[in-house]
């Protein structure tokens, strides 16, 4: 059987002996690069205890400052020097606040090159993808391991096939693409899946609208969000180049010693793609094979506070939903094309009276284009409030925060429930049009009047017939049984923010303690009154979904719970845990149970009798009742039985130097 794309760039990043990949392999990766951002200030110290003596590879690495930049006290600032110290001291890459976002500096840096695989500690690095590169999100951990050894672990995910049919109408856009995608395809079907696009539909998608979808597609659950490399791929890195040539190099850190030259955008290195260009083998296997007609789709917003709900502006503009703040801002849309696209609905008007219009390019060089082409300047004069480039308020840090019965209309990638302020206050998600267009008539709107037609899209599923049966032994110090009272956390699609809130991601200090008592903070406030140490969580479908912040893990590991079982788990979730030594398992079967018996809203509740899990016979038992598991892989045994990841970093080490 051949390979897909994502399978096929995998191969060329595996460290040590090289096998044919195939999807749910877990393979040890050397990544072009690794991107990190404020959390570097987290990094650094999980890089320095785990004994390493220097870095591996200082071209590997990226740091970029950008999710805090609103914040000018004292502890930021000084935080931001020792990052900015610490990769000086070491040669590495560094962007400092104000050069914009990460993923939208990786891009026009050239980091994240076509058919390469680029890791970030950071969610939304699935927006690599819509250059070709395959992107994918790694946690804190992970980046300090690729710091000291240049690798790190991972499986290789199910990849889905989603074929583009058709092409947009006037006035559609990349991000109504994926607010259809995640709202049509509403049911986890590629949870925890690489997505292929493909179809006669990409050729007519922009590099901006591609970038847009592929970094949504971690708000669909996928952990990649690939497109092939075609001619507007090449198109865009030729006007890339050449605008870096006009630029010049300077302010670009290199990876070379002449400075006069950018170290990873070239004609050279264009011309070696323009020969190398993979696609997919005939024969290659899809666990999904998705289709949308792209004429069929028409702007759409996600939620309130759900990317899940969908509906027509047409339908909720009559509806006449007044919102209070309305943001451009983010990785996801708040390029050129972005910000063009809004400057245009604005022209010569005014924001509502009562609207807060917030408006942050992706990047330093994407606001002085945007001022050169007057779109900027059109946006401030309609009443736009300018923040710097960055994150700010789609992460809930500085201005603009959403408050207690707010509603927002935004063209950022999120909208969980407490993610930009209050967990009373309602988000929508939208283009940029429409965002521009709602904060000028004060509700939910749109610049032009769209017949809207049947979504048309299907989804078959495929079952390969070659897979390796999965491991059963267990390894000498793992722990063959964990026995606990259940302690039943019922809603699915459990979300980071709801875990542990990203008011305190970026508080590096914040000790064990803490992290404990803020556990589920927004998803229960009763949490923590009825959570006991020794307890067994479990959890419903797609449990840690959103962020990368590996807090989520460890705040509930630090409460005490022993593990976790829900029906399935975020990847990047389950990747925290195991990172950290901390057991998650995934079971189906008992939470569809834990459903039936318990049908009421209540958020938090202990079960009827204790849970015991058993490795060994590779169960669940509950209620005299036995549910079967899946194995737990000697990969993650071994993790788990050393602590995780930072300690069996140190083992290898201690092997490399003896």
């Amino acid at each position: 059987m051949g390979q897909n794309l994502v399978e096929k760039i995998a191969q060329e990043h595996i460290s040590g002996t090289k096998v044919k990949v195939k999807a749910g392999d877990y393979i040890t990766i050397s990544p072009s690069y690794v991107m990190t951002h404020d959390n570097s200030g987290a990094v650094i110290p999980k890089f320095k205890s785990i004994g390493a003596s220097k870095i591996y590879d200082p071209r590997q690495l990226v740091f970029t400052l950008d999710h805090n930049v609103q914040d000018k006290s004292e502890a930021n600032l000084k935080k931001y020097s020792a990052i900015k110290e610490f990769a000086a001291q070491n040669d590495i890459d560094f962007y400092p606040a104000g050069r914009g976002i990460g993923h939208q500096i990786m891009c026009e840096e050239g980091y994240a090159w076509p058919q390469t695989m680029v890791v970030a500690s950071d969610s939304h690095s699935n927006m690599y993808g819509g250059l070709g590169c395959l992107g994918t999100p790694i946690v804190r951990t992970d980046a300090a391991s690729i710091w000291a050894t240049g690798k790190t672990w991972w499986q290789v995910p199910q990849v889905a096939r989603c074929e583009l049919k058709g092409k947009l109408s006037q006035g559609v856009f990349g991000k109504d693409v994926i607010v259809t995608l995640c709202g049509f395809f509403n049911n986890d079907e590629v949870l925890n899946h690489a997505v292929e696009f493909c179809g006669e539909g990409v050729a007519g998608l922009s590099i901006d609208d591609r970038l847009t979808i592929a970094n949504m597609t971690t708000e669909w659950g996928a952990l990649v969000g690939l497109f092939p490399v075609d001619e507007g791929t090449i198109a865009w890195l030729e006007k890339r180049i050449n605008f870096i040539e006009q630029r010049g190099a300077e302010g670009v850190p290199s990876d070379s010693d002449n400075q006069k030259s950018h170290p990873r955008m070239s004609e050279e290195k264009l011309n070696i793609l323009k020969n190398s260009i993979l696609s997919a083998d005939d024969d290659c296997f899809y666990s999904r094979k998705l289709t949308l007609d792209l004429s069929t789709v028409s702007p759409h917003v996600s939620g309130p506070n759900s990317v899940k709900i969908m509906t027509s502006v047409r339908d909720l503009r009559e509806k006449k939903i007044a919102v209070q703040k309305a943001y451009l801002v983010s990785c996801v849309n708040s390029r050129i094309d972005d910000l063009a696209a809004a400057a245009s609905v604005v022209d010569g008007k005014k924001v509502a009276d009562g609207v807060e219009f917030y408006i942050a390019a992706a990047s330093s060089e994407v606001q002085k284009e945007s001022e050169k082409r007057g779109d900027w300047q059109k946006l401030i004069t309609s009443g736009a409030r300018v923040l710097p480039p960055g994150c700010g308020p789609c992460i809930g840090l500085g201005e603009g925060l959403l408050q207690a019965g707010e509603v927002g209309i935004s063209a950022t990638n999120r909208n969980f429930k407490g993610r930009m302020g209050s967990r009373d206050a309602f988000a929508y998600l939208a283009s940029p049009s429409v965002v521009a267009a709602s904060a000028i008539s004060g509700f939910i709107d749109m610049p032009h009047n769209f017949s809207e037609t049947e979504i048309l899209g299907n989804m078959e599923i495929s079952k390969r017939d070659d897979q390796k049966q999965s491991e059963t032994e267990l390894i000498d110090g793992f722990q063959k049984t964990y026995s606990g009272r259940l302690l039943y956390c019922q809603a699915d699609n459990m979300n980071t923010d709801g875990i542990f809130p990203g008011k305190y991601t970026y508080l590096d200090n914040f000790t064990a303690e803490q992290q404990a008592k803020a556990a589920m903070e927004n998803y229960d406030p009763k949490f923590q009154g009825i959570a006991q140490g020794g307890d067994i969580l479990v959890g419903g479908y797609n449990f840690g979904t959103g962020s990368s912040r590996e807090q989520a893990a460890t705040a509930l590991k630090y409460k005490g719970i022993q593990l976790i079982v829900a029906a399935s788990f975020s990847e990047t979730y389950k990747r925290n845990a195991i990172n950290n030594g901390f057991v998650t398992i995934e079971c189906p079967e008992l939470v569809d149970t834990l459903k039936t018996e318990f049908s009421d809203d209540t958020l938090t509740r202990v079960g009827d009798g204790d849970i015991i899990v058993d490795f060994e016979k590779a169960e669940i038992e509950y209620n005299n009742r036995q549910y079967q598991i899946r194995p737990l892989g000697k990969a993650a045994q071994e993790l788990i039985v050393l602590g995780g990841l930072e300690k069996w970093v140190q083992a290898n080490i201690s092997k490399i130097n003896k």
